[in-house]
């Protein structure tokens, strides 16, 4: 079989979970080889998930959003489609999200000051 992989796989046995439809639906399944790129999961039913789902491999720290490259009666290789690169910037999107949740936390923390004054 030629190897069409950029990056070369190592073989693991981490449990990883795949979410779609806006995270409503979620299925656990089996990394069985990863790489920076991508990944080789195994889970039930691989025709019913669409083409982009959000992977997470808790055990790994790893949560990305991520394109199913094909599939089979019960596996599928993934392609990564948003981890942030090793240089240490991160995406844009992650940064907004960030401040957003440091202004809420800020919020929240003045209002228990508040509240605590009160009594």
């Amino acid at each position: 079989m030629l190897e069409r992989r950029r990056l070369p796989r190592s073989r693991v046995y981490y449990g990883g979970i795949i979410a779609f439809n806006g995270r409503n639906s979620t299925l656990a399944c089996v990394v069985r080889n990863f790489s920076t790129s991508g990944a080789k999961i195994e889970f039930e039913n691989p025709a019913l998930v669409p083409d982009e789902v959000d992977f997470t491999i808790a055990r790994k720290g790893l949560g990305c959003r991520a394109r199913l490259a094909w599939r089979d009666r019960d596996s599928a290789g993934l392609v990564f489609s948003d981890l942030p690169e090793a240089n240490g910037v991160i995406p844009l999107e992650w940064a907004r999200k960030l401040h957003a949740s440091e202004r809420i936390n800020r919020q929240l923390q003045s209002r228990l000051d508040q509240l605590r004054s009160e009594h």
